[in-house]
């Protein structure tokens, strides 16, 4: 099982990594959290992630996530009947962690069929076989007091690239534009997609 991968990152789609550790190139499909983690590191330099190694009669997936906690309710989340590991990747890139957490915890099955994939009946699977489970910590994201503050500019930058992606762009190229805007010192979410736009 490859739990852990940290490396050199190659390359950058928008739906996967290419990693070389040891001189292999590992492909790892990631979660919007991942992507946005190893979309921060320069070409060539190292980045890491925790894995997920699927092993199917049709193929091997590897796919990743920004932290042990996201990874975990990954696996939560593809214990339910019904919900594979595309589904669930699909539900962790459309939503983070404590999104989805607290979307569970509150029942919430319209906010989790309005992701792509993910029907009504499933939405509601989910919250009846995993309702209960979610941990405090899961619902605050497993952050430590210091992230839970930073967590407003956070969730301003995934509205930010959001936005650009609703206008047409990928989401790598979304995200360093806003990475781009910040830089220059944009700060509302607003300013931030202003200045990505004038950088694109």
């Amino acid at each position: 099982m490859i739990g852990y991968l940290k490396g050199k990152v190659r390359a950058l789609d928008p739906e996967s990594a290419l990693i070389e550790v040891g001189g292999v190139g590992y492909e790892v499909v990631c979660s919007g959290a991942a992507f946005s983690l190893l979309s921060g590191v320069k070409k060539g330099e190292e980045g890491e992630i925790y894995t997920y190694l699927q092993v199917k009669e049709d193929g091997i997936t590897l796919f990743g996530f920004a932290d042990r906690a996201e990874k975990a309710l990954f696996l939560k989340l593809t214990s339910v009947q019904g919900v594979g590991a595309k589904m669930a990747i699909a539900i962790l890139s459309s939503m983070r962690p404590a999104e989805v957490s607290e979307t569970i915890a509150l029942a919430d099955s319209k906010r989790l069929s309005a992701v792509k994939g993910v029907g009504k009946k499933t939405a509601e699977r989910i919250i009846l076989e995993l309702h209960g489970k979610i941990s405090a910590d899961e619902l605050l994201g497993g952050e430590s007091a210091g992230e839970r503050r930073s967590a407003a500019p956070a969730q301003e930058d995934d509205d930010a690239v959001a936005a650009l992606m609703g206008l047409g762009f990928t989401r790598q190229e979304s995200t360093r534009a806003v990475e781009r805007a910040k830089e220059a010192g944009a700060k509302s979410a607003e300013e931030i997609i202003s200045l990505a736009l004038r950088g694109m």
